[in-house]
């Protein structure tokens, strides 16, 4: 009977070693996978691929002057290059559909997607917290059904829930969407809370006043333009 229960103590001991052992290794890849996505190793040759249809794009709305920005930006965009587009605005934002509307009334190819803001203007941090979890697991079958090749963002954190969730889909190889974030141009000195947010996430960070670039750093993902 002892000999029993010493051999089940044994057998108990080695599954609890053999599931601890799995759960590092698990770990171990996903917190790799994470610091290979945030820090790729690989260089861009400088040659241009040439690419024959054209890309799915998402792109995020903020609200007053962040959605006259991205407009202005669109402006510059070529539809037949990046099609379909795919248009996401918060909820309590009732003025950015209609400057969509007007931007692509010639065209069809293009939806648009409501969203719960994560943070509203003057809501604390604290329930912010809270807003901006609910609004990243809303966000989870807009990426998936949608599976964009590029997301467009700018300004307030409404774009954060999104990008969060885009990242994690690169980390799990779910879908390799760019993230391309472009910094308000009210940002001169300081970059805002989300571009400091998405500066770890984001692909490509493009700001608009020289000082927010870091030239002694190559490996930078700041881009002034």
């Amino acid at each position: 009977m002892a000999l029993f229960f010493a051999s089940n103590g044994y057998t108990t001991k080695m599954y609890a070693i053999y599931y601890i052992s799995i759960c590092i290794i698990v770990c171990t890849i996903i917190i790799a996978r994470v610091y290979f996505v945030m820090f790729p190793t690989h260089k861009t040759s400088g040659r241009k691929s040439i690419r024959n249809k054209p890309v799915k794009t998402m792109i995020v709305l903020g609200s007053g002057g962040h959605t006259a920005e991205m407009i202005r930006i669109l402006n510059y965009l070529s539809f037949k290059n990046y099609s379909p587009r795919v248009y996401v605005y918060a909820d309590t934002d009732s003025m950015s559909i209609e400057k969509v509307k007007y931007l692509e009334k010639n065209n069809v190819d293009y939806k648009i997607i409501k969203i719960r803001r994560s943070r509203e203007i003057h809501q604390s941090y604290y329930t912010s917290i809270y807003s901006t979890i609910y609004a990243t697991l809303e966000s989870i079958p807009y990426l998936w059904r949608e599976c964009p090749e590029v997301l467009l963002c700018n300004g307030p954190g409404t774009c954060v829930p999104l990008c969060i969730v885009a990242f994690l889909f690169k980390v799990f190889c779910i879908a390799q969407t760019t993230i391309i974030f472009v910094e308000s141009f009210c940002r001169v000195k300081t970059l805002s809370l989300t571009g400091k947010i998405l500066y770890y996430i984001a692909d490509y960070q493009i700001v608009q006043w020289p000082y927010l670039q870091e030239p002694d750093d190559k490996s930078s993902k700041i881009f002034y333009f």
